[in-house]
Order: C-alpha cells, then sequence, then structure tokens
C-alpha cells in the first residue's frame, strides 16, 4: 500500500487519532507528551501512531495534512491541530465535546441493525 493511502487508511479508520512522537505512556517530546496528556484527560479512548516508528508517515504525513509539525490530531478525518492548539481547545472545554461527539457517532454507528 502506498504511504498516503495508508495514512489516509488511518485516519479514516480511526475515529479519533493522534500522530506522535513516541506513545500515550512513552512520549518521545515535549508536545507529544502535553497532546498526550490532553487527550487522556478528555476520558475516551483515541487511536495513536508512532512516528519514530513509521519513518515513512513521518516523511509524508505533513505533505498529506498541509501541516509541518507534530503531533497531530485527527477527529472524525479532520485535522485539529497540534499540541498548541489542543491546549486552547481544552481549556475552553471544546476538544471534550468534539472528542465525546466522535466517541458517540461511533457508538451510534456500532449499534445499526444489520442490513
Amino acid at each position: 500500500m502506498d504511504i498516503m493511502a495508508q495514512i489516509e487508511e488511518q485516519i479514516k479508520s480511526n475515529p479519533i487519532l493522534l500522530y506522535m512522537k513516541g506513545s500515550p505512556k512513552l512520549p518521545q517530546c515535549g508536545f507529544s507528551s502535553r497532546a498526550a496528556q490532553v487527550m487522556m484527560a478528555c476520558g475516551e479512548k483515541f487511536a495513536y501512531v508512532d512516528i519514530l516508528q513509521n519513518p515513512e508517515i513521518r516523511a509524508s504525513l505533513p505533505q498529506y495534512a498541509n501541516w509541518p509539525t507534530f503531533p497531530q490530531l485527527w477527529v472524525n478525518g479532520e485535522l485539529v491541530g497540534g499540541s498548541d492548539i489542543l491546549m486552547e481547545m481544552y481549556e475552553s472545554g471544546e476538544l471534550q465535546k468534539l472528542v465525546k461527539a466522535a466517541v458517540a457517532e461511533v457508538t451510534q454507528e456500532d449499534e445499526k441493525p444489520a442490513e
């Protein structure tokens, strides 16, 4: 699979996805650490990709996203932003609403009857 297609697939298949350096439990930079802490404080599960373990994604995601830095939070296929934006949104309560809405949407989809 081509790397851009892989990124697109990751973003589509995870309602809440954080591209970061390291993992939420072992972040490898201050910005990724802050972003992961803010996401964990929202109280919902989220997926993450460690870009240090995925150099192709690290090289290609800035082009895909048109956003040069990491971490990057994606919710429902939309780029939300990096750690500064996440901090501001968390402090205003916006991030929690966005995250809860994304999780609620997935839960509703799970509860749809089979066709």
